[in-house]
């Protein structure tokens, strides 16, 4: 976008700042005087809309966004500040994007600098240019040819190159749900896309979403051995801020072709995007849940949009916004219904009674008898348990103790390698106890089961075997996630025990068999979404079994879930491998019950030191502003009321009109700002945790 200035000695500069306040500051920008020695000014560029600007603010200097450029403004020149520096570097930042950026401040009921300001590299935001012009000049000295021309491809079956097909053909926005199975090769069908896509034009780019960390170092090495021509970037939060701005830059600039992230690379600056992929879309990662609680998947639906491109939602497990989606046909559905590698089968899925089967070491005696089976024929096992730590809860049975937290509502977890109780939500930890701080009873008892002590149960029953724990605590360091998987991928690794962490996107080829342990608590969640994503769940971690062609004269693979309700039709459903039945279903009930994806939500947040002041808030906020069409129901405290000395009260609002929620939110945002209180307050548009 150009800007045509009547007059080049100074002009108004209108700049975004990553502040609460919904407006923009108006700053003086003036022509540098000319230099003394020579009397000529070198030749300054005038500012433009989407570069960066240093400017003083209070008694700080901050960054800002330059939005706007003009002639006049309403503050009095007496109160007018000057800008301090414009950031001429690097290429100012697109229309597009900005106009992504304030598409997600207009939804999401954000100020514009709230949005565009973070999504840029701290080390980018900083007041240090020559930073900035060291990384550009190391940029240009590492830029490769770029042959888009991709290395050996594998032959597609038929499901395979019709989507490859499909994808590649649409040259305006197509919204395609890849919906296949786990294994049936949709990782293929992204690639072989991309090939087709980066062929039809020397600058375009492609986009590729994952949902965690630590599934890009494997995507990522896929796409450096098809694509060696040209140059990948790759963006997430675990990257140290001068990498970032490295490969920020790369993508900025139109040098990386391909751009692999996570949920914070849906607001990258890319000048020449192309496609967009979302791989696991139905993952709840992608919601961001602090500060602008945005939704990638809706964002980079809403991108693809904007720049009349493909994009590509991938999941054995649709969410069911994007299932009903594509049920009316607003979406294509692409079906790969078999896994792509030739004899490999999708694993049988078995339930065990723990009402007839009793445990030892937290797993019954089928489980315990197929793990030893695996180990006989040199195969590996996954025993999945989404609870890190020891133990939940130690316990004192003399009195009734429990190691409760003191800040939060929640419990402290048993980590008995580090000899602390931790808890999960403040960070709060302390010594284990040698006795109880009731009673002093010194036989205190860890109650239920983590993954530490499922490692240590698999120790005593499989002295033998190579047991290894894959979660949070075990992969704390930078890298070891990705050292973890690798020793996985090498076969130096018998049985596996891990969370979430290990249930999708990771090929294990000899890995045959998967044991979900103590997955009934999701069934009587009071989240309605729970069931959903325990449904998600369980196939995706099934979907690490078998996925290497099945061995002659071999056992299929197998996926044993111990429940205390065989008969619930999730568990049926799972071992038909059956999602259609089991969304519809469910697509059925939330139609009936007037929930997402049929009604549209808003949730309001208070914070206080009581909790008796955050629910007055709420009441006060249910009937400050009109609200025809709009459902407003009874503030009431959250379920994790208590988090680090603070307690969380919620109001939720509801319409069956999109439209209409977002007039009535602005309204009502705008007076709720107005109200005197001493509470914290935010509101999240299309929340996930209800």
């Amino acid at each position: 976008m150009k800007v045509y200035i009547k007059f080049v000695e100074h002009c108004i500069l209108k700049i975004a700042l990553d502040t609460p306040l919904d407006t923009f500051f108006d700053y003086r920008w003036l022509k540098p005087a000319p230099a003394p020695e020579n009397g000529a000014a070198e030749a300054t560029p005038l500012p433009q809309i989407g570069q960066l600007a240093l400017v003083p603010f209070g008694r700080q200097e901050l960054m800002g966004l330059i939005v706007g450029i003009s002639e006049h403004t309403d503050v009095p020149a007496a109160k007018l500040k000057d800008v301090l520096a414009v950031r001429t570097q690097v290429a100012p930042l697109s229309e597009h994007w900005l106009a992504l950026c304030r598409f997600a401040a207009d939804y999401y009921q954000r100020p514009l600098g709230e949005v565009a300001v973070p999504a840029l590299p701290r080390n980018l935001r900083t007041g240090k240019p020559t930073l900035l012009e060291r990384h550009l000049k190391k940029l240009a000295k590492l830029l490769p040819t770029q042959d888009a021309s991709p290395n050996p491809e594998p032959a597609l079956n038929p499901a395979q190159q019709e989507a490859v097909d499909a994808i590649a053909a649409a040259h305006t926005f197509a919204p395609h749900l890849l919906y296949g199975v786990t294994g049936s090769g949709k990782t293929e069908v992204y690639l072989q896309a991309a090939a087709r896509i980066l062929a039809q034009s020397n600058e375009a780019q492609v986009l590729i979403l994952v949902p965690e960390i630590n599934l890009t170092p494997q995507l990522e090495n896929n796409l450096r051995l098809r694509f060696s021509g040209i140059q990948i970037a790759t963006l997430h939060s675990g990257m140290a801020e001068g990498e970032r701005l490295q490969h920020w830059l790369a993508a900025h600039l139109g040098q990386a072709r391909i751009v692999l992230g996570t949920r914070l690379a849906i607001l990258a600056s890319l000048p020449h995007l192309k496609m967009i992929v979302i791989d696991e879309e139905h993952d709840p990662s992608y919601k961001q849940q602090e500060g602008l609680r945005y939704s990638a998947r809706d964002l980079a639906v809403w991108r693809a949009h904007q720049l009349a491109i493909p994009v590509v939602l991938g999941s054995a497990t649709p969410s069911l916004e994007t299932w009903q989606h594509a049920k009316v046909g607003r979406y294509r559905k692409l079906e790969l219904r078999e896994r792509a590698v030739k004899d490999a089968v999708l694993p049988v899925v078995r339930v065990i009674n723990l009402e007839h089967e009793k445990p030892k070491e937290g797993l019954t005696t089928p489980l315990i008898n197929a793990i030893r089976k695996r180990l006989e024929r040199g195969e590996q096992s996954l025993l999945f348990l989404n609870r890190r730590g020891y133990a939940p809860v130690i316990a004192c049975d003399a009195c009734g103790w429990i190691s409760n937290c003191t800040r939060c509502t929640a419990h402290l977890v048993m980590h008995k390698l580090d000899h602390r109780l931790r808890c999960h939500h403040c960070g709060f930890e302390q010594r284990i106890p040698r006795n109880c701080p009731t009673c002093g009873n010194i036989d205190l008892q860890p109650l239920g089961r983590g993954t530490q002590r499922m490692e240590e149960g698999l120790q005593l029953i499989f002295p033998e075997a190579r047991v290894f724990r894959i979660d949070a605590d075990s992969t704390r360091r930078k890298g070891s996630a990705e050292a973890a998987f690798d020793t996985v991928h090498r076969g130096e690794v018998d049985i596996l025990i891990g969370t979430q962490m290990v249930a999708k996107g990771h090929d294990f080829k000899n890995l045959t068999l998967v044991g979900a342990l103590n997955p009934d608590s999701a069934l009587f969640s009071q989240d309605y979404r729970a069931s959903e994503r325990l449904f998600a769940q369980l196939m995706q971690v099934a979907g690490r079994a078998g996925r290497a062609a099945q061995k002659e004269g071999g056992n299929i693979s197998e996926v044993l879930i111990q429940t205390r309700y065989p008969d619930h039709p999730l568990y049926h459903a799972l071992m038909a491998h059956d999602y259609d039945r089991f969304a519809n279903d469910l697509l059925e009930e939330r139609q009936q019950a007037s929930m997402p994806p049929f009604i549209y939500q808003a949730l309001l947040r208070a914070e206080a030191k009581e909790l008796q002041t955050a629910l007055d808030f709420l009441h006060q906020a249910a009937v400050c502003t009109a609200h025809a069409g709009i459902t407003i129901n009874d503030p009431i405290p959250m379920t994790m009321t208590r988090v680090a000395n603070v307690d969380r009260a919620q109001l939720l609002v509801e319409s069956v009109s999109r439209p209409a929620l977002q007039a009535f939110l602005k309204e009502w945002i705008a007076t709720l700002r107005g109200l005197k209180s001493r509470v914290k307050w935010g509101v999240e548009i299309d929340p996930m945790d209800i």
